[in-house]
């Protein structure tokens, strides 16, 4: 398959009112326009824990040498990148994504590492809902922050469960829609009082808004395991990670 035709990013004006997040349209401009800053705020925004979290999220997938794995709703390549290293020159590795831009830095951050495994990945733009491989055709999937943001969830655990091979498991990381009060409450004060302020200093405060209600509409660790069992997947279980503000699912086919 061949990899998509990319363009280079291009900052978009702060000034302009945007509305609210909801369509699929909606959310694909969303992340087009924060991709040129989305590293560097998730840097930020998480002081550099977000790099772990993503590890975790590979070695729960499994993946090893050899595999053939798919990073679905890949972004600018964080979890792709640490499955090169996991698979080796003889695996591969497919970054998927449905923002052009995304893929563009994506594929800049690939042109700038030295690796020789990072020549094992391939950049495709592509609906998480209709995935564009055959069945069984993946050892691995991981899937960063990406669960939360699609429209029909159900549909897309459905489409992971099959691109997936017999006895092979998704990792999906995001967070953690939690039961707690206490939790819940820290993470939307973390959300009103850093993160919203941070994303001011980018011009995407409205952008970073947005984050609040997509965990509010997100399903809890036990929904989540429950929609994987539905989908088809043998078990399923939900990893409640840094004092419960993610989540990581892990599913075996």
């Amino acid at each position: 398959m061949a990899s998509p035709r990319l363009s280079l990013p291009c900052l978009h004006n702060s000034s302009v009112k945007r509305r609210p997040v909801r369509s699929v349209d909606d959310r694909q401009a969303l992340f087009s326009r924060i991709a040129p800053v989305y590293d560097n705020l998730n840097d930020l925004l998480s002081l550099g824990q977000h790099r772990i979290w993503k590890r975790m999220a590979v070695s729960w997938s499994g993946a090893k040498k050899g595999d053939s794995v798919l990073d679905l709703c890949c972004g600018s390549g964080d979890l792709a990148f640490l499955l090169s290293e996991k698979v080796g020159t003889n695996g591969k590795v497919t970054g998927l994504d449905f923002s052009k831009e995304q893929l563009s830095i994506a594929s800049s951050r690939q042109y700038m590492r030295l690796k020789a495994c990072y020549k094992n990945i391939e950049w495709v733009e592509g609906d998480a809902l209709d995935l564009p491989f055959s069945d069984c055709y993946f050892d691995a999937i991981t899937m960063g922050y990406g669960l939360r943001n699609v429209y029909d969830k159900r549909q897309a655990m459905h489409e992971i469960f099959r691109v997936l091979k017999p006895g092979s498991r998704a990792s999906i990381l995001d967070f953690n829609k939690s039961t707690q009060p206490y939790t819940t409450l820290f993470q939307e004060w973390m959300i009103d009082n850093v993160v919203v302020p941070v994303a001011m200093a980018y011009g995407l405060e409205e952008e970073y808004e947005y984050l609040k209600s997509s965990i509010r509409e997100f399903l809890t660790g036990e929904e989540l395991e429950k929609l994987a069992l539905e989908a088809g997947f043998s078990n399923a279980k939900h990893y409640e990670i840094s004092g419960g503000l993610m989540g990581n699912l892990v599913a075996r086919r």
